[in-house]
């Protein structure tokens, strides 16, 4: 079995992956046995997963978006915070439609045995709708710590909370990915 570099697995050419290679000298296989379609189908699965928490998040924020302008106190914010509100509610959009687009996707494509190109895709915009959801957050917070105070410590705490996000959604699974599949290929 191998990493094909994109951080999926190769097959053994029969259309099964986990191979029966050792690993460490253990005599232990590595990885799973599943044709390409179970694969896809786990895979599929997988992502189904993480996308409900990641919709949830972002449709519960982009609700709250939503009625601001609503609200008395929108018309006594400046131009400056108004314009800052439009790019997060834009970008709370762009991130809701890039993370329930996995699902039309599946729908238009189902029975056609695209299910494999359906999870590349998937994953591909599960991933856009994450790094929109960062902005998203990191914009709304901004927002609401310049309305809530005039503190200068508001870009300090708005760029610490972003680095937070980075770190736990970017950095250490990177780290993790990195370090790991090394070892696996030593």
């Amino acid at each position: 079995m191998a990493d094909d570099g994109t951080g999926r697995e190769s097959d053994d050419g029969r259309g099964r992956t986990g191979g029966t290679g050792a690993s460490g000298g253990t005599g232990r296989r590595r990885g799973r046995e599943e044709t390409a379609d179970e694969r896809a189908d786990r895979q599929w699965q997988d992502l189904l997963q993480e996308t409900r928490v990641a919709q949830t998040g972002v449709q519960i924020l982009l609700g709250f978006l939503l009625t601001v302008v609503f609200t008395p106190r929108f018309e006594s914010l400046g131009s400056a915070d108004k314009g800052i509100y439009i790019a997060t509610v834009v970008l709370g959009s762009l991130a809701t439609g890039a993370l329930i687009g996995p699902v039309s996707f599946h729908r238009v494509v189902a029975g056609r045995r695209l299910k494999p190109h359906a999870v590349t895709w998937a994953s591909r915009l599960i991933f856009v709708g994450i790094v929109l959801l960062l902005a998203t957050l990191t914009s709304a917070l901004f927002l609401i710590l310049r309305v809530a105070t005039d503190d200068g410590l508001v870009p300090w705490i708005v760029g610490a909370v972003l680095a937070w996000y980075l770190l736990c959604w970017f950095a250490l699974p990177l780290w993790a990915r990195r370090r790991h599949t090394a070892e696996r290929e030593e």
